[in-house]
């Protein structure tokens, strides 16, 4: 059954954030209820809210009921999760303080569902000790609270307040609809491209974005892991709840997987590591010359291979990114690298692989099981890979 998100969206200048919010949640197909305090209306229109929701807005208490229902307790019984974004000062004040006198407090009131706030406000407001004493007791009666960003506010003022990006905001919310399967568990996951350096000033790399690591581990996170991801150099944000490693080289990468290796029950290798890196690394900026330039490259260490050979208790994941030859390629990888799981990509295909936000891959097991993922989200991999793991499918 498809899952209902109410939305609160109280008044501020990030109601137009909750646009976002409402799309991204509507693209992962979650059905999306809005109910608008009166000063939010002044921001942005109900029909705004209404054309991404595809759902009517609700706005008045008193207006008349587009069906013969008890409008707050309807929504209030149809929430899965019930959202509050923006959540001003005011509505945080009204619920800490049990009052109930527009549609949004009303209906927050009456819901058993769990309930999410987040705050956007003046540095100042959500500084200012009600306001703090106010979140802290909505605390200890279990509702929950996404930390607003710091930054350059709408008033001008620099601090604490903006509202965090819907990105993470709909992260937050998707992952109370994952079963909790992964508590206790350790995953550690490598993602991203390495580098080697020739001198100071150049390097060769790959064309690993890390957008499959980076959601194989806010999938394991999702289901209740302790997650350490170790990543190469992205252009990604860093995922909320998750132990970020940096790293630039084989070396490094090398050196904090086998920090945290033995301590772990489930390491993913999605990442791109070089295989290959620069015989002799010039410390000074090779000058241009009249000729070709030659360098000679060397066998860089086989990271995943030394697992496999080490690897206890553990269940090892590797991926495997061919141009030919894919279940045969992968096949390969799997024995020689005494790996559990491989997942193979073909990274010929225009549509899917690096860069993009989809993936198309084949999931071959040690005990010879062979599982394809047509076309889908790299979330939806992930999610698929974690499935198979824990014995799911």
């Amino acid at each position: 059954m498809k899952k209902c998100v109410v939305l609160g969206v109280s008044g501020g200048i990030a109601v137009y954030k909750a646009l976002e919010i409402v799309s991204l949640l509507r693209k992962k197909d979650i059905e999306v209820r809005v109910i608008m305090t009166k000063s939010a209306t002044e921001f942005v229109t109900p029909l705004s809210f209404q054309s991404l929701s595809q759902n009517m807005v609700t706005c008045d208490m008193f207006s008349e009921p587009k069906a013969w229902e008890i409008q707050h307790i309807s929504l209030a019984e149809k929430a899965d999760i019930f959202l509050v974004a923006p959540a001003t000062a005011n509505i945080i004040g009204k619920v800490a303080n049990g009052i109930a006198d527009d549609m949004l407090s009303t209906t927050i009131m009456a819901t058993k569902a769990k309930v999410i706030f987040a705050p956007a406000m003046n540095t100042n407001m959500y500084n200012n000790p009600i306001v703090q004493e106010n979140i802290e007791k909505l605390k200890r009666l279990g509702y929950e609270f996404i930390e607003p960003a710091s930054g350059r506010l709408a008033c001008g003022d620099i601090g604490k307040g903006k509202l965090e990006s819907p990105e993470i905001i709909v992260d937050k919310v998707m992952s109370e609809f994952v079963n909790k399967d992964l508590i206790g568990k350790k995953v550690l996951v490598t993602a991203g491209p390495t580098i080697s350096p020739i001198d100071p000033v150049r390097f060769i790399t790959n064309r690993s974005t890390g957008k499959m690591g980076y959601a194989i581990a806010k999938e394991a996170r999702n289901r209740g892991a302790e997650v350490t991801l170790i990543s190469g150099p992205t252009s990604l944000d860093v995922p909320k709840n998750i132990n970020l490693v940096k790293i630039s080289t084989n070396n490094e990468m090398k050196d904090e997987v086998n920090k945290y290796f033995g301590d772990s029950d489930i390491i993913i290798k999605s990442a791109a590591v070089a295989d290959y890196k620069i015989e002799k690394y010039s410390t000074q900026k090779i000058k241009k010359l009249e000729g070709n330039l030659d360098l000679t490259f060397i066998r860089d260490s086989d990271i995943l291979m030394e697992l496999g050979n080490k690897k206890t208790k553990q269940i090892l994941v590797g991926f495997a990114a061919e141009s030919q030859n894919l279940k045969e390629n992968a096949q390969n990888k799997l024995l020689k690298k005494n790996l559990d799981y491989i997942v193979a990509n073909d990274i010929t295909s225009n549509d899917t692989g690096f860069a993009s936000e989809d993936n198309k891959v084949v999931i071959l097991s040690k005990e010879g099981k062979e599982i394809k993922l047509d076309k889908m989200s790299k979330s939806e991999v992930a999610r698929n890979l974690f499935d198979i793991i824990v014995g799911k499918r």
